[in-house]
Parts: structure tokens; sequence; C-alpha cells
């Protein structure tokens, strides 16, 4: 059998089915003690009229005796009884209409009546009462309870038809049969609230686990309306955020120092040696070195500028100088560059005009340079570029695409992480440091925007780049609140 893999299910099942069969156990019980009950009270009305007419009496008071019965046992007028007097030589003294054929007579009685003749001697001679025997019969219709006794004149047998007991007993089982499965519900219904309500902490549990990023560290749990039972986990999930935001910012921030103090010196070395190179003698062996080691030097100070972008994007410190950007004009002009840049490539644009949104344009010039640039150095010969712009309900949607071959789905994944290059098979003749994308991600992000790598299509990478207007717009009024970062 399936285990069910729903908690609060399980809790709700499981309680149902415990309850059921408490209720189902009760209900059984108690509709036998009920009938029990009533039987034993027949019976001991029936013990007293058994002595009453088994008392020697004339023969023409039998029937006035049956009349009586009912009164005296306290059951409805329309229930049958039947009377049946024997005397000791097996001849019937008395035998009533309504005693139904199918009853057994055979072991009413254990013992036969002495051979006293009838009427009985005088009452100082009476033997003591007989114990008399009851028992329960089955007949076509319907159920006895018969009591029977001997006297020392006769055997005496009582029936009394247990049509209204069981009348009486269908009504309570219906009523089990109506109250449990409601019960039930309620049952199920009761334990699915209070799985769910016991579960609350873990839900609260669950959201904050769902916002924990890069950004969401400080995010805790709090325990003051938590069950004492999950406090001790909430506990150790918060102190686990405490030590994860604690080392997260000590290596952003040894990220972002380490950046920042390398800054300034290789901005040094660079000048130095760019006049250093200006010196030297042209088509000399040093100027060539020097012209190499500036070109390392300038390579560093990118990768230098790039991990401190990351880190203060990390750290939500990316401090933004919005203005008013028509990416319509900025994406006509980057189309010249890229024929300049891959004059055998086939660019192909559309463009919608008056796309303004409100952001950084030195670093959203820098998110559509690094697409365009891996659009160009990720193509195949010959191929093409497709740059495609649109204003939507929401903002502004950008798809930088390019024909190229298939890019496996583990580096898919991984695309967006840093120092990633994916198959070094594909990539190892393509320059590059693997962080352009996560920055250009992060730069997206921090305009409340999103860059992600659509689905795959054969023969072609597709990139979009989404800007949300509106967002943009309200975040107007941020301008001038924000101080750029030092580091910059």
């Amino acid at each position: 059998m399936a285990k069910l893999r729903s908690f609060r299910i399980r809790i709700a099942l499981l309680s149902a089915i415990l309850a059921g069969s408490a209720l189902v156990g009760f209900g059984l019980i108690s509709w036998w003690l009920i009938y029990d009950a009533k039987v034993n009270r027949l019976d001991a009305e029936l013990e007293n009229q058994l002595i009453r007419v088994g008392r020697p009496r004339p023969l023409d008071r039998w029937h006035a005796d049956e009349a009586s019965l009912r009164r005296e046992l306290g059951i409805p007028t329309n229930t049958p009884i039947a009377v049946l007097v024997i005397d000791a030589e097996g001849n019937v003294l008395y035998g009533s209409p309504q005693w139904d054929a199918g009853l057994e007579t055979q072991n009413l009685w254990i013992s036969r009546p002495s051979s006293l003749p009838f009427p009985s001697p005088s009452p100082g001679q009476r033997p003591p009462p007989p114990a008399p025997r009851f028992m329960t019969q089955q007949t076509a219709s319907g159920r006895w309870r018969i009591g029977a006794v001997t006297t020392p004149f006769a055997q005496v047998a009582i029936a009394v038809s247990l049509n209204a007991v069981t009348q009486e007993m269908a009504i309570v089982r219906n009523i089990f049969v109506v109250a449990i499965p409601g019960v039930l519900l309620l049952v199920a219904g009761g334990a699915w609230a209070i799985a769910g309500s016991s579960l609350s902490s873990i839900q609260r549990l669950t959201q904050v686990v769902a916002n924990v990023t890069a950004n969401g560290l400080e995010q805790r749990v709090p325990i003051e309306s938590a069950d004492l039972e999950f406090i001790e986990l909430i506990q150790v999930f918060n102190q686990m955020l405490e030590r994860l935001e604690r080392g997260f910012k000590q290596a952003s921030r040894f990220s972002g120092d380490a950046a920042h103090e390398l800054k300034t010196p290789l901005t040094i070395l660079q000048g130095e040696l760019e006049r250093t190179l200006q010196q030297a003698e042209p088509g000399s062996e040093i100027q060539q070195s020097l012209s190499h080691l500036l070109d390392e030097v300038r390579r560093l100070s990118e990768i230098v500028r790039k991990l401190l972008l990351l880190s203060l994007a990390d750290a939500g410190q990316m401090s933004l100088h919005r203005t008013k950007i028509d990416l319509s004009s900025l994406l006509t002009e980057m189309l010249e560059d890229i024929e300049l840049l891959a004059p055998d490539l086939e660019v192909q644009a559309k463009i919608a005009p008056g796309l303004d949104v409100w952001g950084d344009r030195d670093l959203l010039i820098q998110v559509l340079q690094n697409l365009i640039s891996n659009a160009i150095k990720y193509n195949l010969p010959k191929g093409w570029i497709q740059i495609t712009a649109n204003r939507h309900t929401q903002g502004v949607s950008i798809q930088v695409s390019n024909a190229s071959n298939e890019i496996a789905q583990s580096d898919r994944d991984r695309i967006f992480e840093r120092f990633y290059r994916g198959d070094p098979a594909r990539t190892r003749q393509v320059e590059g440091l693997g962080l352009g994308l996560s920055l250009a991600r992060e730069i997206a992000r921090s305009h409340q925007g999103d860059l992600t790598l659509d689905p795959p299509l054969p023969g072609q990478t597709c990139f979009t780049l989404t800007l949300f207007s509106t967002t943009l717009k309200h975040r107007r009024t941020d301008l001038g609140i924000r101080r750029r970062s030092p580091y910059l």
C-alpha cells in the first residue's frame, strides 16, 4: 500500500479511523447492553407471572389470566403473548390460540410435575418455588422470548413476541448508523484543522526558507507564536541563518575590500605602464613586453571592477544613478557596433520605438553589451544575430538571440554562475572570465528586472532582459536618496 505523503491527511485519516473504531465498538456494545437490559427486564416480569400463572386454579381461569398478562408485563397491547399449561400426564390444560406452532416445547422444561392431583393439596404441603428457564427462539413470525417453569402441579410456559423489542433496537441501530458517520466527519474535520494549525509553524518556516537568498539572510522565524514542539527546530534554523548571514557578509566584505584595495594599485600600475609605453622605442622588444603587460593589467582591472560590482550587488548596496533612457535609440546605436565588430554575421532587428525606462544608463549599457558580445563570440560561422525589443503591459523586454550550437542542459543550469564557462571544448577559443552573465543578471535585478535564458530552440540561443517600467518609474523618486558606494 502506497504511503500517503501528506502528513496532514495521514493525521486526519488516522484520527478518523481511531475515532471510527471507538465509535463502532461503543455502538455495538451499547446496542447489545440496551437489548440485554430490555430482555432481562422482560425476564424479571415473566418470572413473576410464571409463578402467578403456575398456581393451582380452576381450568376456566387460564383465559382470564392470559388477558391480564400484557398489563402485568407492561408491554404494548399489540404484542403477541401465548400461554401453554401442561399437566403431569402431558395433557394440555390450556393453550393460547396465539401459541406459535414453530416454538419448540421439548426442551422448555427440565423436570416434570409431580403426580399430585390437581388442584393441589393444602398450602402447607407446597414445595419451594421452582427456578424458571428463559430462552429465545426464532420462528417464521419472528423472535420469541419464552419463560418456562415446572410447578408441582403443571408445566407452564409464557411466550412473548420480541418484535416490539426488535423494532426498538432497529431504531437504536439506525440512530447509530446515522450518528457515527456524522461524528466521524466532525472528527476528521477537527483533526484536519488541528493538523493544519499544528503545521502552521512549519509553513512559516517553509516560507522563510523559500525567501532565503543572498539578500534575505537577515530574515528570522518568529518563535513567540510557535508551538512548543517546534521552538527548538525554529531556534536551530534561526541560528543557521545567523551563521550563514555572518559568513556571507564576511565573504562579501572580503571580496569588496580586496577589490577596492586592488583597484588603486592597478590604476596606478596601468598609468605607469601607459606612460612608459609611450617612452619606449617603437617596435622594440621592450614596447611589445610593456604592451602585453598593459593588456594583462587592463584585464585584471576589469576583473576587479566586476568583482566589486558583484560584491555590492550581494550586499544590496549597488547604487543606481537613474535617468531616463531611450532604449530604442540605444539599441539602434549598438546595431552599428555589431556590423563593425562582426561584419560576417547577419543582423536582424525588431525594435519598437519609444522604449523609455528609468535606470542606470552605464550599467544597462554594460548588460546589453555583454549580451551582444556573447552573441558574437558564441555565434556560428556565417551566422546571425537577432535583437527584438518590445513594450508589454508591465515594462520592456529585450531578446538577444543568435545562431549557436546546442547548449547542454548541465551548462544551461549553471550559465549564470560566477566564473563558470561551460564546456571547455566549446569555450577554449573564446575570451572571457565567466563573470559577465552573472553580473548582467545582478544589474537587471537591481533594476527590479531579470535576465533569463530562454528555453532551448534548435540552432539558436536566446537571452531575455526584462525591465519593469512601472517599477522603475516609481523608483524615480528614490533618486538622490541612495549615495553611490565609496568603492565606485
